[in-house]
């Protein structure tokens, strides 16, 4: 897998031009390829592999939302972590994440789990893993997604401009721990998950806390409330 083959934003080639000419992501690339010529399914398509850095170039990222997986259902995943395609019901977990948004700053829960308005505003909606076997969580893990990953938050890290790190659950607080936290702001929770939500996510008010910390710096908050018509 080269440079040339992603998708991805001219921002991005250059900080992690010596990960793709890396013989890990030539093993990941004849990875997938196997797994295709198999016959299985992988979410999500290969044009969306790196949608999330397609959409927000590096200069302009504000806040970082990490997930782990794409989602491993038909129709589901398609680039950004926690989003889902028009028209496709809104997850558990973001279901939680309206609830907060909601009770944080006022905005109601949109009716679509549509995140691209995210961002394209400067939200890094990036999972640690970006791909998945269909109907087979975590089937990707440790086959180079997370060393990749790893790459474009250290990018984001060396940037001068100060973000917002959004680390819900132990997962994304491990995988971010390096984060230099005098110039950037980590905001840490439980995971939006059902299973941990009622456990501080709903309540930790990351979302005004970030906007916050975006306009004392002197960059544009995010404009959390999603379009009510996506196409």
């Amino acid at each position: 897998m080269t440079a040339a083959d992603a998708r991805i934003g001219e921002s991005w080639k250059g900080p992690l031009a010596a990960e793709f000419e890396s013989p890990y992501m030539a093993a990941l690339r004849s990875f997938l390829i196997r797994e295709k010529e198999q016959g299985k399914r992988i979410f999500p398509k290969g044009a969306e592999y790196f949608r999330a850095l397609d959409l927000t170039p590096l200069e302009e990222v504000k806040v970082v939302i990490l997930g782990q997986d794409p989602y491993h259902g038909e129709g589901q995943a398609h680039g950004l972590c926690f989003s889902v395609r028009p028209g496709v019901r809104i997850p558990p977990s973001l279901v939680n994440i309206y609830k907060e948004i909601s009770a944080d700053i006022g905005i109601p829960p949109a009716r679509h789990g549509f995140l691209e308005h995210w961002a394209r505003q400067g939200v890094l909606l990036l999972n640690s893993v970006l791909t998945v076997e269909m109907g087979r969580a975590a089937s990707h893990q440790g086959q180079g997604w997370e060393r990749f990953t790893d790459a474009v938050i250290r990018a984001v890290n060396e940037n001068d401009q100060p973000v917002v790190f959004m680390l819900w659950g132990s997962y994304a607080q491990k995988k971010a721990a390096f984060v230099d936290q005098e110039k950037h702001l980590v905001l840490r929770a439980p995971h939006p998950s059902p299973l941990s939500a009622h456990s501080g996510f709903l309540g930790c008010r990351h979302f005004s806390k970030a906007n916050a910390f975006l306009e004392s710096r002197g960059r544009t908050p995010v404009d959390w409330q999603l379009p009510e018509r996506v196409e």
